[in-house]
């Protein structure tokens, strides 16, 4: 193909009188190709169209993609890599290749299943993107990994946090719950990433919870699931979880109470609101303000996020939540069904009327964890004293109390530990321990000093001085100063 400066003076000869033979004596140039350029009406310019040669990873091509769809399906540490897609094709399909065509092949299948994410999606106001991230929390002097729950409004970029142990769906609903009560609202649409734990896909459906089923109908919010690794379908919540990472959780919070601190998180969010948004140019707390005319109203009542269960018990006793994560209920329910109400932060221990037996603080984690109320097995350990030495309960006892019982004999022991039944059931433990401990003198411990120290701890603790009586200076005045002395002789004397 010549080059515009030379058809043009092909073209400029042809027009000073010169034939096709002569220019093409001239030029060196072919007839033909003389005659082509001469002839040629259209020169406007025309898109350069690729036209690939052929290689020899063509036929193998089919068997890459293959592959590489598969990997979409899998965690990303265990996707192929081009040198794995070149060792398979060697081994399974007799490609005899070099690796580079197979490493540039497969780079530009990538880039383009990828391109995708650059795509710009229009929001409207109210609807709310939701996705989970993860932080190291010091909590009570020890390091632990905790899942934070963000909600984010694409159309203004404003952005809400919650921090829970997990990520199920009572962590959710708790979170979601909270957000909506501080922000005064609900958003009418919740897109939700694929894995959060609201649903189950299976195929092309989800399979929502029960728990978060009747937490959408209490709200009446709609519920949209991104397609599997289409995270640009809610990239503005992705985003939005590492920006609450980076500048909320560095460095490393320290927290005691995590009611209050996500309390606190709510309100820090003002901080951020008051920053001009990166592409409309206006403060994000007045975008915000088109957000939240675009919420439903709150229901009237708020939803209680708790999950009930029957779970049966071990031989101690013990539910098993979450396949790893022990809950002690009381000897008496070994291999017996208990029902249990379970919340993001705690679960409850049922009676049969309903009422709760014991609440334990709720455990996450990939390690097994054992919760113990050791008031729940008083009445067993009552019926069996001598299993006193070895039980947990005994680890709790002050060691005055712990002596104590250890050189009683069982019919004392028992007498003891009915007394410590007692106070359990109406002051609690900690209360019933420390009163029978002040109550031990010498090698007596008398019931009814405990029962009574026991009744002033609760009302007033120990520590509290007495209240002030009323004064009797008028009634000393009156009968005391005011009477003559000769009576109070004679009255002496008739004694």
């Amino acid at each position: 193909m010549l080059k515009m400066s030379q058809v043009n003076y092909i073209r400029d000869l042809s027009n000073s009188g010169y034939r096709i033979a002569e220019i093409s004596k001239k030029l060196k140039l072919d007839r033909k190709t003389v005659r082509k350029y001469l002839s040629q009406e259209d020169f406007s310019p025309t898109p350069p169209v690729r036209h690939p040669a052929p290689s020899k990873l063509d036929p193998y091509k089919p068997k890459i993609l293959e592959w590489l769809v598969e990997d979409q399906h899998v965690w990303q540490k265990q996707q192929h890599t081009a040198k794995r897609i070149f060792d398979r094709l060697r081994e399974e399909e007799g490609f005899d290749g070099s690796y580079s065509i197979v490493q540039r092949y497969v780079k530009s299948v990538r880039h383009a299943q990828q391109a995708c994410a650059t795509q710009e999606l229009v929001w409207e106001p109210g609807s709310a993107q939701v996705d989970f991230g993860e932080a190291d929390f010091n909590v009570n002097g020890l390091c632990r990994r905790m899942k934070y729950l963000t909600v984010s409004f694409p159309y203004s970029n404003d952005g809400f946090t919650q921090v829970f142990g997990g990520e199920t769906a009572e962590c959710v609903c708790q979170g979601l719950r909270n957000i909506f009560e501080y922000i005064g609202g609900v958003p009418p649409l919740l897109i939700f990433d694929n894995a959060t734990g609201v649903g189950k896909r299976v195929g092309s459906h989800v399979h929502e919870t029960e728990l978060f089923r009747r937490f959408r109908a209490h709200y009446g919010c709609r519920v949209k699931f991104c397609n599997p690794y289409a995270g640009y379908e809610k990239g503005n919540v992705e985003r939005k979880v590492g920006y609450v990472r980076a500048n909320l959780f560095v460095p490393v919070p320290r927290v005691k109470d995590f009611h209050v601190y996500n309390r606190e998180l709510l309100k820090r969010r003002d901080v951020k609101a008051q920053e001009t948004h990166y592409k409309k140019g206006v403060r994000i707390a007045a975008l915000f303000e088109e957000d939240r005319a675009a919420l439903r109203p709150l229901p009237r009542k708020a939803f209680a996020v708790c999950r009930y269960e029957w779970l049966k018990a071990d031989g101690y006793g013990k539910i098993c939540l979450d396949g790893k994560h022990y809950y002690s209920t009381r000897p008496e329910n070994s291999h017996q069904k208990v029902l249990v109400g379970i919340y993001a932060d705690k679960v409850d221990v049922l009676r049969d009327d309903g009422t709760v037996l014991v609440s334990h603080e709720r455990r996450f984690g990939p390690e097994r964890t054992d919760s113990n109320d050791y008031r729940t097995t008083l009445c067993t350990l009552m019926k069996n004293p001598g299993s006193w030495e070895n039980s947990g309960i005994r680890r709790q006892a002050p060691a005055l109390l712990r002596d104590y019982l250890d050189q009683q004999d069982r019919r004392s022991r028992k007498k003891q530990l009915r007394t410590l039944a007692e106070l359990t059931s109406h002051y609690g433990l900690e209360t019933a321990l420390t009163a029978m401990e002040r109550s031990i003198h010498g090698e007596h411990l008398s019931s009814c000093d405990a029962a009574i120290l026991a009744e002033r701890i609760a009302g007033f603790g120990l520590d509290t001085k007495p209240t002030a009586g009323p004064s009797l200076a008028v009634y000393d005045q009156a009968f005391l100063r005011g009477g003559d002395p000769h009576d109070a002789e004679d009255e002496g004397h008739a004694g």
